[in-house]
C-alpha cells in the first residue's frame, strides 16, 4: 500500500514494516506518553480514551502516562471502531488478552498483536478481502510463534483484518461515488 498510515494513528509507515518501530521512540523520549500525545497520535478526544479506560477497553494509565501496552489497545480500538462496534471490540480483546489491566491472562502482549494486525493489513493488497490470502497472510505472520495459543488469536486476527479491510473498501466506494457526484 503506498502512503500507508498506521491503523489507528494519522502517521505514515517509515521504511521499517513494524508499526511500532515508529511509535515506540516516543514513548521512550517522553518517559511515557500524556493524553494530550496520545490525541495527537490517534487524532481522538480525550474523552474517548478517558472513557474506554473508564469502561475496561483500555489499561488504566500509569499516573497519567500512557505506555505501550496502553498505546497498543488504544491503536487497535481505533483502527477497527469505524467498522466494528466498541463493545464487540472489547468482547475481541478479552479473548485475547482478558481484563486491560491483567497482563498474566494475555494470549499476547498488546504490542505483538497490535504488530501482527499491521503486518497483516500492510501486506494484503489494498482492499483485498480474499479469505484465502487473508488466512494465508495471518498463518504466514505467526508461523513463528511457538509459545501462543495460535487458534483464538488466528480467528481475532482475521476478524480484526476483515473488519479493517471493510470498513476502508466502504469508505474508498464511498469516496468514488462522491467524487463522481461532483
Amino acid at each position: 500500500m503506498k502512503d500507508m498510515i498506521i491503523p489507528g494513528t494519522n502517521i505514515e509507515y517509515g521504511q521499517s514494516d513494524d508499526a511500532f518501530s515508529v511509535l515506540r521512540p516516543m514513548i521512550e523520549i517522553t518517559g511515557g506518553l500524556s493524553l494530550g500525545q496520545i490525541c495527537r497520535i490517534t487524532g481522538l478526544q480525550a474523552s474517548t480514551i478517558q472513557n474506554w479506560v473508564k469502561r475496561g477497553f483500555v489499561p488504566h494509565p500509569d499516573h497519567k502516562k500512557y505506555y505501550e501496552r496502553h498505546l497498543s489497545r488504544i491503536l487497535l480500538i481505533s483502527a477497527l471502531r469505524e467498522c466494528m462496534n466498541i463493545e464487540d471490540i472489547g468482547e475481541l480483546m478479552i479473548l485475547i488478552n482478558g481484563n486491560a489491566d491483567d497482563e498474566s491472562d494475555d494470549i499476547v502482549s498488546e504490542t505483538r498483536l497490535y504488530d501482527y494486525f499491521c503486518k497483516a493489513v500492510k501486506n494484503l493488497d489494498e482492499l483485498s478481502l480474499d479469505a484465502e490470502k487473508i488466512a494465508k497472510t495471518i498463518e504466514t505472520i505467526l508461523e513463528a510463534e511457538d509459545d501462543i495459543n495460535k487458534e483464538k488469536l488466528i480467528v481475532a486476527l482475521r476478524v480484526m483484518v476483515y473488519a479493517y479491510i471493510s470498513g476502508r473498501c466502504l469508505k474508498q466506494i464511498a469516496d468514488d461515488l462522491q467524487r463522481l457526484r461532483g
